[in-house]
């Protein structure tokens, strides 16, 4: 059963301190113009109209740690040791979509082709903070559903990283229909609105949920990382 929500966005936690870091200038007041650019962005994404969210349990098909792919309803999902080796101990798993719509996206676009492409990236950097808290947000709902059973979730892994191909962005779709959340996918597997978030989660009781997601993820130029990096150097 697929399970489909709307968010407004009063009703997400960005975080604000992590959003102000992404960019690019580190810790204290942001100089002009840009804080002036992130107020007008947030302010622009409290009216956005389409954030959406939805996620689908499954049952494992055969248990992930007996095998080097993951199969769920039939479908081989070939996600990279990474992600495999956090699902281990999965009983269920959650396949989701989420969006931020299209509304932010394209002004974000008519931003930069309006020769603004400082304040067009600000908003961009938004669009890319609101569909993570929906994500945010959508796993605080999955949680609240699955611990009436004993069962607790992991981190969400998204095809793109931690050596999962994007390519199966396809079989990950073909578990919704068509245009769920009004989010379609390119025959390149990307997604359109650009701002949104697809993936899996697992679920079962003796899982494990990580604060710190980048401890398990290689990938080097995610702006989360980089941002753990230079605090971390600080």
């Amino acid at each position: 059963m697929i399970k489909e929500f709307s968010f407004r966005f009063d009703e997400l936690v960005l975080d604000l301190p992590l959003l102000e870091q992404s960019l690019g200038f580190g810790e204290g007041p942001l100089p002009e113009p840009i804080d002036e650019y992130l107020a007008e962005a947030l302010a622009f994404a409290v009216d956005l109209p389409d954030i959406r969210c939805a996620y689908r349990l499954v049952d494992l098909d055969e248990p992930v740690h007996r095998s080097h792919k993951i199969v769920a309803e039939g479908i081989e999902f070939h996600v990279g040791h990474t992600v495999r080796h956090e699902l281990k101990k999965s009983e269920r798993l959650a396949f989701f979509i989420c969006t931020a719509g299209a509304v932010i996206s394209e002004r974000s676009k008519a931003l930069l082709l309006d020769g603004d492409p400082v304040l067009g990236y600000v908003y961009d950097l938004v669009g890319s903070f609101v569909a993570e808290s929906a994500g945010d947000k959508m796993q605080e709902i999955l949680l609240e559903q699955v611990s009436s059973s004993g069962e607790k979730i992991t981190n969400r892994y998204s095809p793109g990283y931690c050596q999962w191909s994007v390519s199966e962005q396809h079989k990950l779709f073909s578990l919704f229909p068509d245009r769920c959340c009004g989010v379609s996918l390119t025959p390149s597997a990307l997604m359109h609105p650009v701002k949104s978030i697809s993936g899996v989660i697992g679920v079962g009781k003796e899982v494990k949920f990580r604060e710190y997601r980048c401890a398990v993820c290689s990938s080097t130029d995610c702006v989360y990382r980089q941002i753990h990096q230079r605090s971390v150097m600080a």
